[in-house]
């Protein structure tokens, strides 16, 4: 895993060996091997039960509809189960652990191919990050509008506040292995909002005349709309960061992490489901993008569930920013102890920048709807599935059956044509948005 480029390195004869290109792949400043597969489990947990569930009432099963729902949210599982377990067998794949997605993909394929993915995996993360900081703002927003009606301070507001609480905890926090008890207290915060949003929704449904539940729109936005709802759907699932996190495993790596991807999708998934269908049981085509801003009940109920989705969005954004800090943290050589002069105010300096910049862009457009399928289309799908697939074919092309062969490029092409056809839907969705909101909006 060190910086070494030695040209006998013996490698698989499908990849470029070191005579043909050269990628100098640092030792890491964080720790690596040293989590169990639970904790690993929980981490991918802590993902996809982040403050995110609360909408996709909205961003999946509006556009979907009950049928295309319900069965999209079961494929896109199964599905998604399928190709991280392709990128998680490939962590040692050529006699070397690769700790980053981005070193994976430049042992395969090669220098060019190193880049591309850096870039597509730092864009998905820090879209994701943006994600976040609005979900945190809008949870402090319906706190606020519970308890006045002057309404002086706007979602712009909320956000810096979001964004600089976010980066108290990224400075308070070294690296991913470090969250621990931290884990624990987000399952419990994730508990806490996706309960309450279940039992108030499921209130509010019982109480209200027939909902509609026809998709909305015309013929032709509903073609954009539905794809952007299979964009969220695999936005939902997966991390973009799967080689990262099993950096963090114990040995047998590959073993341990199947069994956090197995707890990941058969437990963690539940939760997820359950707030996403009594959500849109409960209101229909009329989902908010927040679920908290939908249900009715107790004020102290509803304040407790948004003060836990704002405390576990920070908890979850540095799961996601945690690439992005170690690049930096191994760049400039930040070991040793969290605490030391030097370490500490590099994270204040660098940390708090690229949180800021986060929050900026979070500000200027708090399109939560809309980023998860921009996401989900530019990053998710090619990261996820067309690279997983493709990689895979490319390291065990000699190990193959014609049959499988076919079947990894099937996935292939099938999820090529997906991402770029939500990659138009998305961007013509945020134009519209655009069109109907100001920068800054106070949505």
């Amino acid at each position: 895993m060190g910086g070494s480029k030695d040209s006998t390195t013996e490698v698989h004869p499908e990849v470029h060996s070191a005579q043909h290109f050269s990628i100098e792949i640092p030792d890491t400043a964080h720790q690596i091997s040293q989590d169990s597969w639970l904790q690993v489990g929980f981490v991918l947990t802590t993902g996809i039960n982040s403050a995110y569930v609360l909408g996709y009432s909205a961003a999946v099963m509006v556009p979907l509809g009950w049928a295309g729902g319900v069965i999209g949210l079961i494929a896109a599982t199964a599905i998604s189960l399928y190709a991280n377990a392709l990128i998680a067998r490939l962590h040692e794949f050529g006699g070397k652990r690769h700790i980053r997605y981005r070193d994976l993909a430049g042992f395969i394929y090669g220098k060019r191919a190193y880049a591309l993915t850096w870039a597509f995996q730092y864009v998905n993360l820090f879209m994701i990050n943006v994600g976040y900081v609005i979900l945190a703002g809008q949870a402090l927003k319906a706190i606020y509008v519970l308890y006045t009606d002057e309404h002086a301070m706007k979602l712009p507001y909320f956000i810096v506040i979001a964004g600089f609480t976010c980066g108290l905890f990224a400075i308070a926090t070294p690296h991913l292995s470090a969250l621990r008890v931290w884990l624990g207290i987000s399952t419990l915060f994730s508990l806490i909002y996706i309960v309450v949003a279940i039992v108030l929704s499921a209130r509010d449904g019982s109480r209200s005349p027939p909902r509609d539940y026809d998709i909305p729109g015309t013929k032709i936005s509903k073609v954009f709309t539905t794809i952007g709802g299979m964009s969220s759907l695999v936005f939902a699932f997966n991390t973009g960061m799967l080689p990262e996190i099993q950096a963090t495993v114990r040995q047998p790596v590959v073993k341990n992490m199947m069994k956090g991807l197995y707890f990941q999708f058969i437990i963690g998934v539940l939760p997820l489901y359950a707030v996403a269908f009594v959500g849109y049981w409960a209101y229909g085509s009329d989902a908010s993008s927040y679920l908290l801003n939908s249900v009715s009940g107790p004020d102290w109920v509803k304040t407790v569930a948004n003060v836990a989705a704002f405390l576990q969005t920070a908890i979850a954004l540095h799961i996601f920013a945690s690439p992005m800090y170690e690049y930096l943290d191994t760049r400039y050589g930040i070991k040793g102890s969290a605490l030391a002069f030097r370490n500490l105010s590099f994270r204040i300096m660098v940390r708090g920048a690229y949180l800021a910049v986060t929050t900026f862009v979070a500000a200027i457009l708090p399109f939560i709807g809309d980023f998860i399928s921009l996401t989900g289309a530019i990053s998710t799908f090619p990261l996820t599935f067309i690279l997983a697939n493709h990689m895979y074919l490319v390291a065990k092309k000699h190990e193959l059956s014609s049959l499988s062969k076919m079947w990894h490029w099937l996935n292939v092409i099938f999820f090529s044509c997906l991402a770029v056809a939500a990659t138009v839907s998305s961007v013509r969705l945020i134009v519209v948005d655009s069109k109907t909101y100001d920068i800054f909006a106070d949505l």
